[in-house]
Parts: C-alpha cells; sequence; structure tokens
C-alpha cells in the first residue's frame, strides 16, 4: 500500500499557498495550505487554454475555495468534497486547507506554465 501525509512528500512553495506533495501511482496527493487570498484567473488566462487544464478531486478540510467556469462559478467550503474538470479557474481565502488529487503528469505541465508565466522576463 502506498500512502502520503501532510509532513511527507515535496514542499513547493507559490507563495500565496504551499503544497505537499507526494506522487502514488501516477497520481499527485497535495496537501494544500492557502496562505494569502488569491485568484488563479489572471495567470492562468496568460496560459495557452487560458484555464487550468488539469482534473482535481479533493476535500476541503478548512476555508473556503471558489472555482470559476466559462458560465458558472461553484464554491467549496470545509468539509465538502470537489472535482474539478479541466477548464477551471480557481480562487481560495487565506486560511484554507484542502487535499487535491490529481494526475501527475497534467498537473506538472499547468504548475510549469504557472510558473513561467509568474516569472519575471530577462529581457537584456
Amino acid at each position: 500500500m502506498s500512502k502520503a501525509s501532510s509532513s511527507t512528500g515535496i514542499e513547493k512553495d507559490f507563495g500565496v499557498a504551499v503544497d505537499r506533495t507526494t506522487v502514488v501511482d501516477g497520481y499527485s496527493i497535495s496537501f494544500v495550505s492557502i496562505r494569502q487570498t488569491h485568484d488563479l484567473a489572471p495567470i492562468l488566462a496568460s496560459l495557452p487554454a487560458g484555464h487550468c487544464t488539469c482534473p482535481h478531486w479533493g476535500y476541503v478540510l478548512k476555508g473556503k475555495i471558489t472555482i470559476r467556469y466559462g458560465d458558472h462559478e461553484e464554491a467549496v467550503t470545509a468539509g465538502e468534497a470537489f472535482y474539478m474538470p479541466p477548464g477551471h479557474a480557481p480562487a481560495a481565502e487565506a486560511g484554507t486547507e484542502l487535499i487535491q488529487f490529481s494526475p501527475a503528469d497534467q498537473l506538472a505541465e499547468v504548475e510549469q506554465a504557472i510558473m513561467a508565466a509568474t516569472q519575471p522576463s530577462s529581457s537584456p
């Protein structure tokens, strides 16, 4: 049996949030702590697809996330499980904690694109 916990895995510091992620059988299990209220829509809009292309399943332990789609938005609060199909842009409140499951290869692609979009350009 494979397992993960919030004290294991690789820590990824995104500034506004910290993920502690373990990959098990091709899926990322991420324990996410939101430090600052934020909306990923502006960053995702700069990506080729204009939104997150990775599906996610998860459970909100504390706080609230809001997921925007092209035609509506949904809020998920503490004690609720969720599924986010591709084509979303999430926002989260400071203090939110959640566990998220995602296909590891798809999540890595989105995270790389987000990191590239948030890096200062190095023009001469």
